[in-house]
């Protein structure tokens, strides 16, 4: 049997938005190694002192795609960069580049989106909200196209537990048109004012505005070949291109990166909560498998009924916050980091009252004192705010990992049964399957190698062994120290209390 996902993405021009950042990069690498498409354009926005052709020649030497380029020298060459901004009238797209994606782009992928939590409302609804219906005003006016894959996420629609794989507009305060309007016509300052109160129960700006977003898709492209994929939590590859590939700190990754630094020691976290949590290769599988079941739906059920495919970890392997923290970090001791600054460890509370009494001693005491330190080395003094934002950080991902969802996945289990085996096998998304031990393996070396630098070579991994014994025996002394302190303390009240 031949493979269906080869045959539809065969000399297709694909028009793909956040390509520069985590799964986008996945997702171009992926069809360029595995399938013949055509062209993929990819929106590149200009920075300051920096131009389009600029930041593409750099995008083009990341990690990503070097296995790419070893089997195929010239696959790159099939990227061609489209200038524009996602946040600006038309997307700041050309006519000449509008010409070029409307008579040629077969199919689209829209990723692009800020992840942060605590974006100011106005900037979060200018990427995750307006952009969605700029991408549906552009998407009308292809002449051949055939799938819309709008990238959402499973928590979009967190304000209740059990997620099914539909759209959810009775959680929104107020109709998508109203916000955006009141968003034009407020200044950025009025509109955070009233923020509270267009959220509602939403904990972020991030899952109210891509709720927002999925709004925009369910009213304006009923008329498109459109599906929405909500995964869970992306966090590394875990096979392809490479083990653990992984691109910057955010979310999950910040906070194994920090404990394995030895700079974060504390965590706000229900153990027994499941972790909804997916790797970012299979997450890239099930987009481009979707978009070619949503180019094979029958035109007249099209306009009845806008798929949904959520990506979750399963109930049958199920993961939670206790074997995260287990397994990562019995995997960090395995290959230890040359930069550590102290011994990696954590503890993980569940209460916020005691997480605020505990950060004063784990975190804000000790990064005043390195603040010390660095002010008499003549340096400018950072980890107390450094600790300022993790614990921001941490309280903004409490509503996640305080409580479990439930995330429905029957379209994409249903997508997985239908596919032929040559398909499963060349873009696999089985998570009843995965090994959760081998696969925090290849986090924490992705990890070790991408974030801290550190060679993956024996001697480099006998060198973060030395360092790690080195701090656990410093460990050891401050804590006996600290305890014989306080207890001699103790003791000294006690007699002046009774004596």
């Amino acid at each position: 049997m031949s493979s269906e996902i080869l045959r539809f993405y065969k000399d297709k021009t694909v028009f793909l938005t956040g390509g520069t950042g985590l799964l986008g990069k996945v997702i171009i690498e992926k069809l360029l190694r595995s399938t013949d498409v055509k062209r993929i354009y990819i929106l590149v926005r200009p920075k300051r002192g920096e131009n389009v052709i600029g930041r593409f020649e750099a995008w083009k030497k990341d990690q990503v795609f070097e296995v790419l380029l070893k089997n195929k020298p010239h696959a790159l060459e099939h990227v061609t960069p489209i200038s524009g901004d996602c946040c600006a009238p038309d997307m700041a797209i050309s006519e000449a580049d509008r010409r070029i994606l409307t008579t040629e782009v077969q199919v689209v992928m829209h990723g692009a989106a800020s992840v942060r939590f605590i974006e100011p409302l106005q900037q979060a609804l200018n990427i995750n909200t307006r952009a969605v219906r700029l991408m549906v005003q552009l998407a009308k006016e292809m002449q051949r196209l055939e799938a819309f894959v709008h990238v959402s996420t499973a928590f979009s629609n967190c304000v209740v537990n059990q997620i099914q794989e539909r759209f959810y507009p009775e959680n929104l305060t107020c109709p998508v048109d109203k916000v955006l309007d009141l968003s034009d016509s407020l200044g950025g300052e009025m509109v955070e004012k009233i923020a509270p109160a267009l959220l509602g129960k939403f904990p972020n700006t991030y899952t109210y505005t891509k709720a927002l977003g999925e709004q925009v898709i369910q009213e304006e492209a009923k008329d498109l070949p459109v599906g929405i994929f909500r995964p869970a939590i992306i966090t590394s590859t875990f096979k392809e291109p490479v083990r653990g590939w992984i691109d910057g700190l955010q979310g999950l990754i910040a906070l194994v990166f920090g404990i394995n630094y030895g700079v974060i020691h504390l965590i706000l976290v229900n153990l027994k909560v499941n972790m909804p949590l997916v790797p970012a290769d299979y997450c890239v599988n099930v987009a481009i498998a979707t978009a070619v079941q949503i180019a094979n739906i029958p035109k007249q059920d099209k306009k009845s009924a806008i798929p949904i495919y959520a990506f979750s970890s399963c109930q049958s392997n199920a993961l939670t916050y206790r074997d995260l923290s287990e397994k990562g970090y019995q995997a960090g001791l395995r290959k230890p980091t040359e930069k550590m600054i102290w011994y990696p460890f954590n503890y993980n509370i569940a209460c916020p009252y005691i997480y605020d009494i505990a950060t004063y001693f784990y975190h804000f005491l000790p990064g005043f004192l390195m603040d010390i330190a660095l002010r008499l080395k003549g340096q400018k003094p950072m980890m107390v705010e450094r600790y300022r934002k993790i614990d921001e950080g941490m309280k903004s991902l409490f509503p996640f990992t305080s409580r479990n969802f439930l995330i429905e996945t029957n379209n994409t289990d249903q997508l997985w049964q239908s596919m032929s085996p040559e398909d499963k096998k060349m873009f696999h998304f089985d998570m009843s399957t995965i090994d959760w031990n081998e696969y925090f393996t290849s986090v924490m070396l992705g990890i070790r190698l991408y974030l801290f630098k550190d060679p993956p070579t024996p001697e480099s991994f006998a060198k973060g062994k030395r360092i790690l014994s080195r701090f656990y025996v410093l460990d050891t002394i401050l804590k006996v120290f600290i305890t014989l302190v306080a207890g001699a303390l103790a003791w000294f009240l006690f007699n002046l209390a009774f004596n």
